[in-house]
């Protein structure tokens, strides 16, 4: 489907005032937040009913701005059908800090089409009340203003944010891999809770880099247009570009997506070291999850 910029613009500015909506209905819930009615999805992976009432409130939202489109939704509101356009939504993208009272936590949107892939990128901080847009081709912006990655070119100068798996089973060996390879070679290692607001950052300069396996597509989506439109990279831990994961080709999985995100000329020298880690801890046995 053909949209002008102008076109555009107006679509994304749509899209960002239902974020800010379902942030602000975040941030009141959380005055009121009922830890009793939190649930376990699987070990230490929690949702909320906030989790559940902010995505039905997203799906009633961006139904008519998208005539047609359908779902694909972490918390099943609906069932994705195989539309050829869909919005792929992660109404609270940072679950256990928004649990626990504490920051990150973000409202994640993107529209994917089947053959263009991701179309519109929206994510937005409740807690700093800053919302990040991108449309292909359009470029990035942080509360309307372009946004590009920082400049440092050096492991060791690099402000970096680690991501953690939920399943420690399956990942305990590869995530002790990643903060042992980093911690104390990178300028900084932190630990944040939202991959959307993490891509966001590396977009936005504010992160150098970020790494982090086994993510799933409401996750990145977002993020990863704006990221690419911020002029950085991201790609999977054997260094294939992840955008282009997402569509283009009809195909949209929905996890296992790996992520080696950083400015374009610092992304090399972190993939080389994500490879290095994984193959010295797995040797020719890598599983095949995390290939």
């Amino acid at each position: 489907m053909e949209h002008n910029g102008t076109e555009w613009a107006a679509l994304v500015e749509k899209v960002a005032e239902i974020a800010r909506c379902t942030g602000s209905f975040l941030r009141e819930e959380r005055l009121v937040f009922d830890v009793g009615r939190v649930e376990e999805k699987n070990l230490h992976d929690y949702v909320s009913y906030v989790d559940r009432a902010s995505e039905r409130r997203l799906v009633e939202a961006l139904t008519p701005v998208w005539p047609g489109a359908g779902f694909l939704t972490e918390e099943a509101t609906v069932a994705y059908k195989g539309e050829p356009y869909v919005w792929i939504i992660d109404p609270l993208d940072g679950t256990t800090n928004y649990v626990h009272g504490q920051p990150p936590y973000a409202v994640s949107i993107a529209l994917y089409g089947r053959t263009e892939g991701v179309l519109v990128g929206v994510v937005y901080d409740p807690c700093r009340e800053e919302c990040y847009t991108a449309w292909k081709g359009g470029g990035a912006y942080l509360q309307g203003k372009s946004i590009v990655p920082s400049a440092i070119q050096t492991v060791e100068g690099a402000y970096l944010h680690l991501g953690l798996p939920y399943d420690a089973v399956r990942f305990s060996t590869l995530s002790t891999a990643l903060l042992s390879r980093f911690y104390g070679r990178a300028g900084g290692v932190r630990i944040a809770g939202s991959a959307a607001l993490d891509l966001c950052g590396v977009a936005a300069g504010r992160v150098d880099a970020y790494v982090e396996p086994s993510l799933h597509v409401w996750d990145v989506a977002a993020g990863l247009l704006l990221l690419r439109e911020a002029g950085g990279r991201a790609t999977d831990f054997a260094g294939h570009p992840l955008l282009e994961g997402l569509g283009g080709d009809g195909v949209l999985r929905n996890d296992g997506y790996d992520v080696v995100a950083a400015n374009a000329g610092l992304h090399p020298e972190f993939l080389c070291q994500v490879k290095a880690c994984r193959e010295v801890y797995f040797g020719e046995n890598i599983p095949h999850d995390i290939v």
